[in-house]
């Protein structure tokens, strides 16, 4: 047995991501306010290309899609009115998949994302975006408490260094799998690919 076993482990719960035919993809904050200036992100390119052949394969699919959009309003990074909050061109929304905007970390608080999920009767999540330890965090504790199973791709997310507690800088690396980490103790399936999910 393991000698770490997670709680997920520990409650019987399911280890494997349930197929993307069976779920509905959720591509948070995949903004240009991650690719330049004071947040840019290490690794954004790679995991926004990552994110770019999930989103190719749920479009193949026919699953449902929703782009979800930070905005802090005005002059912040996250103005979705300005070129610097619009979500970057290779993941951009195509015809109706609706784009919904938030106020909070997570992609439920204060918006209908749990009400249209539920009128299309999807149960299970595919996560991707940004930042690993904030929003994606937030919204896949949030979709574990609403009752969905979710599934988080690791490589489709990346985040940015960050002060310890101690003093000293977190690398981004290290912020980014201690938070899969902790997701994955509960709250989420974590793989490490879009191709780790069956179609």
């Amino acid at each position: 047995m393991n000698k770490n076993p997670t709680l997920r482990a520990l409650s019987g719960m399911v280890d494997s991501p349930k197929p993307l035919r069976e779920s509905a993809l959720i591509l948070i904050d995949c903004q240009n306010t991650y690719r330049r200036g004071v947040l840019k992100l290490e690794g954004v390119e790679e995991a926004l290309a990552e994110a770019q052949r999930l989103l190719q394969r749920a479009r193949t699919l026919g699953v449902p899609v929703f782009h979800i959009a930070h905005d802090a309003g005005p002059g912040s990074p996250y103005d979705v009115r300005a070129e610097i909050g619009q979500i970057a061109d290779v993941v951009a929304p195509q015809g109706k998949e609706p784009v919904i905007i938030k106020n909070y970390p997570s992609s439920f608080e204060k918006t209908d994302l749990d009400a249209r999920l539920k009128s299309l009767g999807v149960k299970n999540l595919v996560l991707a975006g940004f930042m690993t330890h904030m929003c994606v965090n937030s919204t896949a504790r949030a979709a574990f408490n609403h009752g969905y199973v979710t599934t988080v791709v690791a490589g489709a997310t990346a985040t940015r260094a960050l002060p310890g507690p101690a003093g000293g800088l977190l690398p981004a690396q290290v912020v980014h799998e201690a938070a899969l980490a902790s997701l994955g103790d509960l709250a989420a399936v974590i793989v490490g690919h879009e191709r780790d999910i069956a179609s």
